[in-house]
Parts: C-alpha cells; structure tokens; sequence
C-alpha cells in the first residue's frame, strides 16, 4: 500500500488544527498537526516532507506569511505547495500571501469538504 500524501496543518488555533486533520484523515491523507510557524520550519529542518503545507496567516511568533517567505526562499522545498488559511474578509491578506509565493488561499470559517476538495486540486496541479 503507498504511503499517504503528507498535509501540514499550521495553525496556532488546536480547534482548527483538530477539525482539518480529521477531514485530512477522512479523505485519507497524513495530517502533521504544528500549532506556530517556528514548529513548522524546525520540523521541515529535521527533514518532514509534507506535499502541502496549509498555512495560517495570522500566529504568534513568526506569520504564515514570513514562513511561507523562508519556505519559498529555500531550494530545498521547492515542491511543496503552501496553501494560506486567512480569516474572512482579508482579501488584501490572501494576495499578499500569493505574493511571498504561496499557490492557493482557503478562507475561514471553511467547509471541511471544500477543504478536502481544494487540496485535492491543489496536489494534482
């Protein structure tokens, strides 16, 4: 049986970690639950190989948005795909967000099966 496709859910909320992991594991994809952005790059550092990361803007520490930046700037992830989660209405949050080279924005509150649906998309671009 093949591996499943690794997500890392990145947010500094557990209740939304909670909820995506489940609809990840539903859909039967990996979820690496990381509540900051210093978590995240320490755990790709020791060599976690997530496909998709699913990214909050908004965390303690630093943003999704300097995360995805130090992600972007390293050849090493090149091919992992880094999806902002931003709260709604913060249009303005999910450009700046494509900016630093993110490929796709989800907006919360989300339906966990749009979610499931949108990284689905996202993977097999």
């Amino acid at each position: 049986m093949p591996d499943k496709i690794k997500v890392m859910v990145v947010d500094d909320e557990p209740d939304i970690v909670k909820i995506v992991k489940i609809s990840l594991e539903l859909a039967n994809y990996e979820a690496i639950e990381i509540y900051s952005g210093e978590e995240c790059l320490e755990k790709l550092e020791k060599g976690e190989k997530p496909v998709l990361i699913l990214l909050d803007i908004m965390m303690p520490g630093p943003s999704g948005y300097e995360v995805c930046d130090k992600i972007r700037k390293n050849p090493k992830y090149k091919d992992i795909k880094i999806v902002m989660l931003t709260a709604k209405g913060q249009k303005g949050d999910a450009e700046e967000g494509l900016k630093m080279g993110a490929d796709d924005y989800i907006i919360k509150p989300f339906d966990p099966y749009e979610l499931i649906e949108q990284v689905k998309e996202i993977i097999e671009r």
